[in-house]
């Protein structure tokens, strides 16, 4: 009864502390419109290095000057900023908003950012290790990425989705930076030579735009249709018939090289 007890006490603690993450992603915040400073200003990093819990409205004063917002002192559990920070490329500078919240005790409780970017730019993380630059190679057959003659990702079956998603993961998780990635669509030679290379491109398109959307960069990614130029399988029976369709599966594919810089484990 007491290892129950104890399970179901860590059990509650873990839905706390997720739902308490959840809360902070949700956290809202008011219009840009509405705040009477909307140009913002150029905060002192290192004021905002020394927010944290349990200060009061005029420490956090001190630090960070009145709030941007017409939101008053006496009873007010949030006080919101509109901050500008240098990229370091010229005149070029980023915006976002930023929120102060106090507890019951007019202490603060917690901060946020509305924009990722300054978060990171104000709290960087810790750098990762760059390992050496390699080209990694990944293979998936048009076979299991969408339906026969098909290339929307409407098209796409489960187990292509599941194939581009264990990819993506692999990417994330393994390069610290890419320089290049190179997605290439191929066909088999059945059909005519205009049909399958726009195919295979229209292929390479949609994994191209399915990986972006999920969370690959754009930037070094460029794509190319082969179509039926560079086939693999070997000793295929002439015509198009299904003992034809079956040796050929291995020229229907997708390839992506990635290159960059490993990260170091």
């Amino acid at each position: 009864m007491k290892n129950f007890t104890r399970l179901f006490s860590a059990l509650i603690t873990v839905l706390l502390l997720s739902a308490a993450a959840n809360a902070a992603d949700a956290v809202p915040f008011p219009e840009r419109d509405d705040a009477w400073l909307k140009e913002g200003t150029f905060p002192n990093v290192e004021n905002l290095h020394k927010m944290m819990p349990g200060l009061t409205k005029t420490q956090v004063y001190a630090l960070l000057q009145e709030p941007h917002f017409s939101e008053g002192f006496f009873g007010v559990r949030e006080w919101n900023y509109i901050f500008n920070f240098r990229t370091g490329k010229g005149n070029e500078f980023i915006t976002c908003q930023y929120q102060v919240r106090y507890g019951n005790d007019g202490k603060v409780q917690s901060t946020h950012w509305k924009e990722h970017e300054c978060d990171d730019l104000v709290n960087p993380s810790e750098p990762v290790a760059a390992g050496p630059t390699v080209t990694e190679h990944f293979n998936v057959d048009d076979d299991v990425l969408f339906a026969f003659d098909k290339s929307s990702e409407h098209d796409m079956l489960p187990g292509g989705r599941e194939a581009l998603d264990n990819i993506l993961s692999r990417i994330k998780s393994g390069f610290s930076r890419l320089t290049a990635i190179s997605i290439i669509g191929y066909t088999d030679r059945i059909g005519s030579v205009t049909h399958n290379q726009e195919l295979s491109l229209a292929r390479a398109q949609t994994v191209r735009d399915y990986l972006t959307s999920h969370g690959l960069p754009k930037g070094p990614v460029t794509i190319a249709g082969a179509g039926s130029s560079q086939p693999v399988a070997k000793g295929c029976p002439a015509g198009a018939g299904i003992d034809a369709v079956r040796c050929l599966q291995p020229d229907r594919r997708v390839t992506i090289d990635v290159t960059g810089q490993k990260s170091q484990k």
